[in-house]
């Protein structure tokens, strides 16, 4: 569900050592597809079975959409900013490959991927750093790739006392305005708000084809293929 940025500032730190102290409750209430809005469920599934490559779910926690996208067919891999999570999620779910990573460099080479699920991995990284990890998420993927990102929608993009660490709301027109500059074209905007929630959002988003390259592009071996191969 994390997936922070490699420097070690105060913010990285404080998320991937809160979500430690809270991964087995975390696990416990939030770990299974089965527990999840019918909605999400159908959303991701829709999404996945469009996808042509393979996938990264980015900020995985403990692991179970990438099952979910495993079981649906796709060629999936895990990544988190939580060595608890990881570990847990290569015993829940050992056919699929799983690993530690940051969003300034998720170890895939430029262009690899068909999609990345970025499911509320992106809530508690500050407003200034989203857009590098926007861009990542771009670089990794090749053009006409799709990125679906899910998150708190809020009227004003600030920050909320979220049950593990600090969160931000983003006002899905701002989420897409960082979107676009990133390299990517929004195709669906999805809202919901239900008693006793806070208001949530989807964005899918098609990555742009040649002729955009993203300011942090670099060229490197098919590590992604490696680590699958390690796993």
């Amino acid at each position: 569900m994390t997936t922070g940025s490699a420097g070690d500032d105060v913010s990285t730190v404080e998320v991937r050592e809160a979500y430690t102290e809270r991964a087995e409750e975390y696990i416990s209430l939030l770990g299974s597809v089965a527990d999840m809005h019918e909605l999400d469920r159908a959303l991701i599934s829709r999404w996945a079975g469009r996808l042509d490559g393979p996938v990264l779910d980015a900020g995985c926690g403990p692991g179970h959409w990438a099952d979910h996208l495993l079981r649906l067919g796709n060629d999936v891999e895990g990544v988190d900013l939580v060595p608890a999570f990881v570990a847990r999620a290569r015993e829940r779910f050992p056919e699929v490959p799983f690993r530690v990573a940051t969003f300034d460099d998720l170890g895939v080479a430029d262009a690899e991927l068909g999609g990345v699920l970025a499911w509320y991995s992106l809530i508690h990284l500050e407003p200034a750093r989203v857009p590098a990890a926007l861009e990542e998420f771009a670089r990794c993927l090749r053009p006409g790739g799709s990125l679906l990102l899910g998150f708190f929608d809020g009227a004003r993009l600030e920050p909320f006392p979220h049950k593990v660490v600090t969160a931000y709301f983003w006002p899905p027109a701002e989420m897409t305005e960082r979107l676009e500059a990133a390299g990517f074209t929004v195709e669906e905007v999805h809202t919901r708000a239900e008693a006793g929630s806070r208001p949530l959002a989807a964005i899918v988003a098609r990555r742009n084809d040649a002729g955009h390259e993203t300011p942090t592009a670099r060229r490197g071996p098919l590590r992604h293929r490696r680590a699958r191969e390690r796993a």
